[in-house]
């Protein structure tokens, strides 16, 4: 049996090793960009996936500048669902958590990447 994860860190690379699809930095990327959206929305409450994208947007833009769609794919992201895939796998790993109105379906087709990030 496999021994309980110690910190953040850990979880994420255990999440990484089952779903190799996003690189750890979208996953660090992510949490940061919750921590941004939430400070930005001035509330401690669950933050909807539409809040979430529009932070992440802001986010990346402010990090990454004219590179976000790069780093992005470097990361394998390419589409908002990404993103609701990597919360996702954070809410399986008991590192995020949702409501009952909480789906994957809520990050499809969030924006157009080409258009938002060039």
């Amino acid at each position: 049996m496999a021994k309980p994860p110690k910190d953040i860190l850990e979880t994420v690379e255990m999440i990484v090793e089952r779903d190799a699809r996003y690189n750890i930095e979208a996953y660090n990327f992510i949490m940061q960009a919750l921590n941004y959206t939430v400070n930005k929305l001035k509330v401690r409450r669950h933050v909807s996936a539409q809040e979430l994208l529009g932070g992440i947007k802001e986010y990346a833009k402010e990090q990454f500048g004219p590179m976000v769609r790069t780093v992005f794919e470097h990361w394998g992201v390419t589409q908002t669902e990404d993103f609701g895939n990597i919360v996702f796998n954070l809410i399986d790993s008991k590192l995020l958590g949702k409501t009952e109105q909480d789906s994957l379906e809520d990050f499809k087709d969030g924006y157009d990447f080409k258009e938002v990030f060039e």
